[in-house]
């Protein structure tokens, strides 16, 4: 017996047990072993498509943050816009009301002026009145004693009011 050429009872043997092998594993072992590849299988093809739905919304998401974020830049660019504008609109308020408020203080200013003014002009017109009659009782008095001269004087002062009344 050699040991390259077997012996063909060794050999009948040998297929034999093969066969009864091959059968029990056919039978029990190949059903559970290919089972379990399925199975093995089917969990593979599920986590990728979980993970294939997962990068989908995460990509979902992160498109859904750009937008809400491009949103945030675009209303915080309005309300910026909006207090600038405001600021603007309460700046230009608060010149025309001291604008306002300096014309009136001018006019109120040049009111008062003119009031002080009349009334200077009306206390030196009484202060010039009453020299003036201080001054003709003083030349009256001295004249008194000359009765065609103070005739003459009375006849005067009565034309110059005649004529300045008319």
């Amino acid at each position: 017996m050699s040991l390259l050429t077997p012996d063909s009872g060794l050999l009948f043997w040998m297929i034999v047990s093969f066969g009864i092998v091959f059968a029990i594993l056919s039978k029990y072992g190949f059903p559970v072993i290919v089972k379990a590849i399925e199975q093995r299988k089917a969990y593979i093809d599920n986590s990728l498509e979980t993970a294939r739905e997962a990068n989908e919304r995460l990509a979902h998401i992160q498109a859904e943050g750009e937008q809400m974020l491009a949103e945030a830049k675009e209303k915080q660019n309005a309300l910026l816009k909006e207090a600038f504008d405001e600021k603007e609109r309460i700046i230009e308020e608060a010149r025309q009301k001291a604008v306002s408020e300096a014309h009136l203080q001018i006019e109120e200013a040049t009111r008062r002026i003119r009031e002080e003014k009349e009334k200077a002009i009306r206390e030196v017109r009484s202060e010039i009145a009453d020299l003036s009659i201080a001054i003709a009782e003083k030349v009256m008095k001295e004249k008194i004693g000359r009765d065609n001269e103070q005739q003459q004087i009375i006849d005067r002062l009565l034309d110059e009011v005649s004529f300045s009344k008319s």
